[in-house]
């Protein structure tokens, strides 16, 4: 490793050394009315060497080799210009550009200037190595909304984005729990999440939980694929899911910023970032730092949030970059409540001594290729070093700590390793251009994981032993190994095809101590489990107009064989030896668009089949002994509508305004998720009786997610008021209407909530922020926790309020 560091500083150093005896090219890009246009992209086709223009409408690229170029400059709403450039040795050579408007068709990143909708977005057909063309997408870019993005309010940053269901119950802002389609919300598990294309949980194929999630105050934009992502990226069922963040920013040499945030309950949060571009090389770093004490008793929290990027263009065909990320954090955990608990006080805690951390530490590094303006190749390899502690009471809630009491300590120690190698090329079949996506993926990872020891008797966060070693300490591993591709076929202009298939292999291998009885250790039999398989998907895409199109998917779907479903509860349950991974598609069909600058649109049926679903049932042995059993038990089908529509009629009836423009949303998801066919079992009376759950609504599903809101910009200024109206769910698959007494069963109401947010922008450099969040101060959950952070019922945070001040230089 050090060695590899050394060659990566010298290859830096005598890149630096070289660029600055070589060519430039610098030059100035206006409109037609010579109004400067900041931000244009100005790229060489087919090199990695690219910049984009300053504040000034100024750029300029350096250390170039003498040759033949072909400058390719382009920005939103403004037609793209290529020019060739010919480049002698040590040679300044100035062009300037002027840009025409144009308008964009859905191929193309839908985007909006400072008048009209600045909603939800959609990915381009071909993104920089992946196709998403005939899918169901969306992007969300975080400059585009007000929310709090201190603390990472998912209910805000998801607002737009039809069907995400969120679970509300950690207040640190750290762990995100989304899902859609009527899946679990629990980690967002059901997602796969990554960040800039690479993964960041524990192990996608073996414990998929989110323990990580990116300050959204670095986040440039998230990328949401629905199921049909799959191909190109494996599991899950909920697709995928992607944080990308800030880039270094390419069109000055520095640029350095300030987000400082204050709040209710002590909060306080800093964000400072710096980055920029110097010839061949892009750098960018921040820190967030942030604290407070939670709205709810016992929820103190602290975290240290750290990332850096380096770039470097070692020629005009290969660009190598490195990233690291850091995390630390130290949130109290309030626990659970019971019904009763909740409707007397929902800020109180019963649970004083519960403490949670996660470490988390995601180096990366990557390479791009430019082979031709048609072909290109990328490779991300990317490791996690990460802990997952927890200490406390973990008992019933109805149950009362006693404070002198040891306290019980989990640990998990995550080692993981991977790569991808993703080929993507432009190629003429039948006299028509055609793209291709390819690659492959190897990932392993490791999970060491202690449970139930005896910890210390003490109020704070500490994760020491107060006598012996844990009872249970178990080693998982996983190893992954996959070959994908995807074809688009196009037609003619109208019409497109997609097509692909993923070849998987999975191993997986369990197996330590499960528990330890007197000194005496019980051991598991090693459980190894190696399966191979291909998934098959293809699309459509036809286009209406230059900016609406229907589309069209089917795509297999697979979720694997978990950690927590190889580990039996009880050393007398049994798991199914022919265990599989949980099989199904996803299906879509919609209609999306846009019109002018002023309305936007993608309404959309879907239809998910969730096969070979994981449960437990209650058998009989020879001896007549009943035990429990695992195993692939059933089916579910979640279907319904989702639509997401943002108008503005200022701009659709007056084209310009001197008060300002209003953007009116709805953002409308009706989910009917049920199980058709789900074996179970009970014991009624000493008796085993058999049950099906076939008709029963799927756990932690509202029929209903509907958010509304408002947006009314001017100039500099920006406030949105949103409505989040939420239908009710069940806790537990058997829709138990009326909750047990420790809360971790029963009916999860529906709920109303509101929120107010504002920015204001002024003086060129500086910003000012404030919102408050729960506006009416409602009572509400969104979580009944069988387990950690509980047990019981999870609530929401009641009103709070933010403000905020930033300076960017």
């Amino acid at each position: 490793m050090k060695s590899l560091i050394n060659t990566i500083l010298l290859v830096l150093v005598m890149g630096i050394m070289a660029f600055g005896q070589r060519s430039t090219i610098t030059g100035k890009v206006t409109d037609t009315s010579k109004q400067t246009i900041v931000g244009a992209s100005v790229v060489l086709k087919g090199t990695v060497r690219g910049v984009q223009t300053n504040t000034s409408g100024e750029y300029i690229i350096k250390g170039l080799k003498a040759g033949n170029y072909v400058a390719v400059i382009s920005t939103v709403g403004m037609k793209s210009q290529e020019t060739a450039v010919v480049l002698e040795e040590n040679e300044s050579k100035t062009l300037d550009f002027v840009l025409e408007e144009e308008t964009y068709t859905l191929s193309d990143v839908q985007v909006t200037g400072s008048k009209g909708v600045k909603g939800n977005e959609h990915l381009a057909e071909v993104e920089g190595y992946s196709i998403n063309a005939s899918k169901k997408n969306e992007v969300i870019k975080l400059d585009n909304i007000n929310a709090n993005l201190a603390m990472n309010n998912s209910r805000q940053i998801f607002s737009r984005t039809p069907g995400i269901s969120v679970w509300e119950n950690d207040g640190s802002g750290v762990q995100l729990g989304v899902a859609s389609r009527g899946l679990s919300p629990n980690r967002s598990w059901e997602f796969n999440t990554r960040m800039n294309g690479y993964d960041i949980t524990p192990d996608p194929m073996g414990y998929p939980e989110a323990y990580y999630t990116p300050p959204m105050e670095v986040v440039d934009r998230i990328e949401i694929v629905r199921g049909a992502s799959s191909l190109q990226y494996g599991s899950q069922f909920g697709g995928l899911m992607n944080f990308v963040l800030r880039k270094p920013d390419i069109s000055t040499r520095f640029t350095v910023e300030s987000q400082n945030t204050t709040g209710s309950n002590g909060l306080f949060s800093t964000f400072n970032y710096i980055g920029g571009t110097e010839g061949r090389l892009s750098y960018t770093a921040y820190y967030q730092k942030r604290m407070g004490n939670g709205w709810r008793e016992n929820s103190r929290f602290d975290t240290d949030h750290a990332h850096l990027e380096l770039s470097y263009a070692v020629s005009n065909k290969l660009k190598i970059g490195v990233e690291a990320t850091y995390m630390m954090t130290e949130i109290q955990q309030a626990g659970g409540l019971t019904d009763a608990q909740f409707i007397q006080d929902s800020r109180q805690s019963v649970r004083a001594r519960n403490w949670f951390s996660t470490p988390w530490c995601i180096p990366s590094v990557n390479a791009e290729y430019i082979f031709s303006p048609k072909t290109k190749l990328s490779l991300k390899a990317f490791s996690t070093i990460a802990e997952r502690n927890s200490v406390g009471n973990v008992r019933a809630i109805t149950e009362v700590d006693n404070l002198t009491a040891p306290r019980q300590v989990d640990r998990d120690f995550y080692t993981t390793i991977g790569s991808e190698l993703r080929l993507l090329t432009d190629y003429k079949f039948l006299g028509k251009e055609n793209t291709l996506a390819t690659g492959l993926r190897y990932f392993r990872g490791h999970i060491d994981r202690k449970q139930q020891g005896r910890g210390t008797n003490g109020a704070g966060m500490d994760f020491d032993l107060s006598d012996g070693a844990y009872p249970r300490d178990l080693d998982f591993t996983n190893i992954n190994q996959a070959a994908f591709f995807e074809n688009i076929f196009r037609f003619n202009k109208k019409l497109l095809a997609t097509l692909g298939a993923r070849v998987e292999n999975i191993s997986s291998t369990m197996e330590g101590q499960f528990s330890l009885t007197n000194g005496n250790p019980t051991l598991l039999s090693p459980i190894t489990r190696n399966r191979s398989f291909m998934i098959f998907g293809g699309g459509l895409e036809y286009h209406i107009s230059p900016q609406t199109e229907f589309y069209s998917n089917i795509s297999q779907a697979y979720r694997p064989v978990l950690i927590s479903d190889l580990t039996p509860p009880a050393t007398t349950d049994i798991i199914d030896e022919n265990l599989q991974d949980a099989r199904g598609y996803n299906f879509d069909f919609g209609y999306r668009g846009k019109v002018g600058n002023y309305l936007n649109f993608d309404v959309d049926y879907f239809y998910v089949n969730y096969n070979n679903r994981i449960g437990t049932i209650t058998q009989t042995n020879a001896a007549n002994q009943r035990y429990q059993f695992r195993t692939n038990l059933g089916r579910s089908v979640s279907q319904g509508f989702e639509g997401y529509v943002e108008f503005d009629p200022i701009t659709a009836f007056f084209k310009k305004s001197k008060v300002g423009y209003l953007s009116v949303f709805a953002s409308i998801a009706y989910i009917d998720a049920v199980y058709h066919d789900f074996a179970t079992t009970s014991v009624v009376n000493g008796l085993v009786a058999e049950g099906n759950l076939a008709g029963k609504r799927v756990e932690n599903a509202p029929r209903k997610i509907n958010r509304f809101g408002v947006t009314y910009n001017k100039k500099g200024f920006s406030v949105t008021w949103q409505l989040s109206d939420i239908g009710k769910a069940y806790a537990d698959a058997s829709n138990t209407e009326a909750a047990n007494a420790a809360a971790t069963t029963g009916i999860i109401p529906a709920y109303t909530v509101q929120d107010l947010s504002a920015s204001f922008k002024f003086l060129k450099h500086y910003n000012f922020k404030a919102g408050v969040n729960n506006l009416t101060d409602e009572r509400y959950f969104t979580r009944r926790a069988g387990g950690y952070p509980g047990p019981g019922l999870m609530p929401a945070d009641g009103r709070t309020f933010y403000v905020s001040g930033g300076v960017k230089f």
